[in-house]
């Protein structure tokens, strides 16, 4: 179901970037040549039917998106865990380091260092 409509999604925009580059909203571009070669279709009638397609395609591309949101398949099964939680497991506990003895302060305040004096 994704893939199609990943597919959809993909014509659409092909479709929707094929329209607006064939119109011209001064009237001017490649849809007056189209529409001076056809008289059936005016050249109004021509710029109306390429509005509405590309209203059409955006429209389309929009609900197209949000229902492959939707259709993304996700795996219910196995949950995949990120590496960096995987990582956090492998960290040992504070119980198993070990620990150091810490120098006591002698009379005098210093640390207890015999090379500070």
């Amino acid at each position: 179901m994704y893939l199609l409509i990943s597919v959809l999604i993909i014509i659409a925009s092909i479709l929707l970037i094929l329209i607006v580059l064939v119109q011209n909203s001064k009237g001017g571009g490649l849809a007056s040549n189209f529409a001076s070669s056809n008289q059936v279709m005016g050249v109004r009638k021509t710029a109306d039917f390429l509005e509405k397609a590309t209203w059409t395609l955006a429209v389309s591309l929009l609900v197209l998106s949000l229902f492959a949101s939707f259709a993304i398949p996700r795996d219910r099964g196995e949950v995949s865990r990120s590496a960096i939680e995987e990582q956090l497991d492998r960290t040992p506990s504070q119980s198993t380091l070990p620990t150091f003895p810490t120098p006591t302060p002698d009379e005098d305040g210093n640390g207890g260092d015999p090379d500070e004096n």
